[in-house]
């Protein structure tokens, strides 16, 4: 079974999305072996001067490069990154699955990805939208989700 990984910087903290969040994690369960990792934001002032904000960065790049699972194909989300369908994303993790290859999926804070983890492999959009973090974890698992039903003939994707 095809290990999917996210690394989040950031948790959930509001009910509604952690619940959300959680009824994906549950469905997954038949088709993958899904594990979650959060990763603590870097504390910033309110106005962080680019530096800061590099710095930062910088600091959880780091975090994130000693979390992401050992051979697994990784896939920074990042505005700049490449948009794919739904169909698409299927047909992705539907090969890498075929290769016995595993899956990271990183999604960075409210300041997104440093360059270097962006570099680790190839980035995917959702949209050129900002989404809240909370949203962003949902909307990702549920696109997961939808992969896996696209690659077993579920109907749940229509």
């Amino acid at each position: 079974m095809i290990k999917v990984s996210i690394i989040a910087v950031g948790k959930i903290k509001e009910k509604a999305f952690a619940e959300a969040a959680q009824e994906y994690e549950k469905r997954l369960g038949a088709f993958c072996e899904l594990g979650i990792t959060e990763i603590k934001p870097s504390v910033l002032p309110d106005n962080p001067s680019s530096a800061q904000i590099s710095s930062a960065l910088g600091a959880e790049a780091q975090k994130i490069a000693e979390k992401i699972p050992k051979g697994a194909a990784v896939y920074p989300l990042c505005i700049e990154g490449k948009s794919i369908s739904s169909e698409e994303l299927a047909e992705t993790i539907e090969d890498l699955t075929d290769n016995g290859q595993n899956i990271c999926f990183i999604i960075g804070g409210s300041y997104g990805l440093s360059e270097d983890i962006k570099r680790l492999g190839m980035g995917l959009s959702f949209s050129k939208m900002t989404f809240p973090h909370r949203l962003f974890r949902v909307m990702l698992l549920e696109q997961i989700y939808r992969a896996f039903t696209i690659i077993s003939g579920k109907k749940y994707h229509k």
